[in-house]
């Protein structure tokens, strides 16, 4: 029971209470540049949701190698960053060759996953909050790698809602000096304010 509370508070944490873009504010990027439509905004969301998990799984069991070498203060953003980005090309790859009409939609975004500050910012967060060494290896690998997962999946349900709506929005008369990003910037700000809300459930 004490495991199942701690995956429920830790994916409701991840995907509603601590968002990733509506609470930290990490991710902004794609998060604005590709949640123009809601095709590109779920692939975005998948492939960012996929990095996310298995950033988390690779970088805490390389965190446990480094910190026993002693070496985890000096190397781990670094390692972190380039698991990162071995990742991201494998998605790349994977995404070019299975729908070349997403690729192209996607964009520079794609690529911009590695250096997405919300995939670091899980990463570092996971060493922070379940790789200390009052943690033991199975239950700190246990939440991080729920921890990533609902971070993806809390990063694709902000992309789907902003998507949801700029697309509405382009179906009304919207006064042109609020068009594209500043409107852009007015929704991300009321979803915010409405995902404030979830701060009571855990």
């Amino acid at each position: 029971m004490d495991v199942l509370k701690q995956g429920f508070e830790i994916g409701v944490g991840a995907i509603f209470v601590s968002n990733f873009v509506l609470a930290k504010f990490l991710g902004l990027c794609p998060f604005f540049g590709v949640s123009k439509k809601m095709s590109s905004a779920v692939g975005m969301g998948l492939a960012v949701t996929f990095v996310m998990t298995m950033a988390s799984i690779v970088t805490f069991l390389v965190n446990l190698l480094l910190r026993a070498m002693g070496m985890d203060e000096f190397l781990g953003i670094a390692v972190f960053i380039l698991v990162i980005a071995a990742f991201v090309q494998l998605v790349e790859m994977v995404i070019q060759k299975v729908s070349p009409g997403l690729y192209r939609a996607l964009g520079i975004y794609l690529p911009l996953i590695t250096t997405n500050c919300a995939v670091l910012g899980v990463a570092q967060l996971n060493i922070q909050n379940f790789g200390g060494k009052d943690w033991t290896a199975a239950g700190g690998f246990f939440a991080s790698t729920l921890y990533g997962f609902c971070g993806g999946l809390g990063f694709m349900l902000a992309m789907i809602l902003m998507s949801a709506m700029r697309e509405e929005m382009e179906s009304i008369p919207v006064p042109r000096a609020f068009r594209g990003i500043p409107a852009a910037f007015l929704l991300a700000g009321s979803m915010a304010l409405a995902f404030l809300g979830f701060s009571g459930m855990i």
